[in-house]
């Protein structure tokens, strides 16, 4: 087999993940971690990880190497998930419909909105008195 490594970056909320991922034994590492250490506590995230390989029947066929930064473990875990979707994608173009149909090519945007000058949040404003 090549010995090739695909590139992808994936984004969620904050997060950024850029992802490698090589033919191998099913390694995951993020962060210079194994997944389970990185995302200690946290079972339904490394779940979340390897949905894409679930998804195109290659659980244990590749390997992993993802750094992420921003936000929190739930973005971070998603913003990997699609980074391995896109890679994957870039090994071989049939898993497309496969991939497009869970949602995993699919960036999602949603981010916090920012705070507005005069309140106290985004939406929330100061107790407003009549008289």
């Amino acid at each position: 087999m090549e010995s090739k490594r695909l590139y992808s970056t994936g984004r969620r909320k904050t997060a950024t993940a850029r992802v490698w991922i090589s033919v191998g034994d099913g390694k995951i590492n993020v962060n210079n971690k194994s997944v389970d250490d990185y995302f200690q506590g946290y079972s339904d995230y490394i779940k979340i990880i390897e949905e894409p390989f679930l998804t195109v029947n290659s659980e244990a066929k590749f390997d992993v190497k993802a750094t992420v930064k921003g936000s929190g473990k739930s973005a971070q875990a998603e913003a990997v998930r699609h980074g391995i979707s896109k890679a994957l994608l870039l090994f071989d173009q049939t898993y497309r419909q496969s991939l497009k149909k869970r949602g995993f090519l699919t960036r999602d945007p949603r981010a916090k909105e920012r705070k507005k000058y005069g309140h106290k949040g985004a939406r929330a404003s100061f107790q407003w008195s009549k008289r």
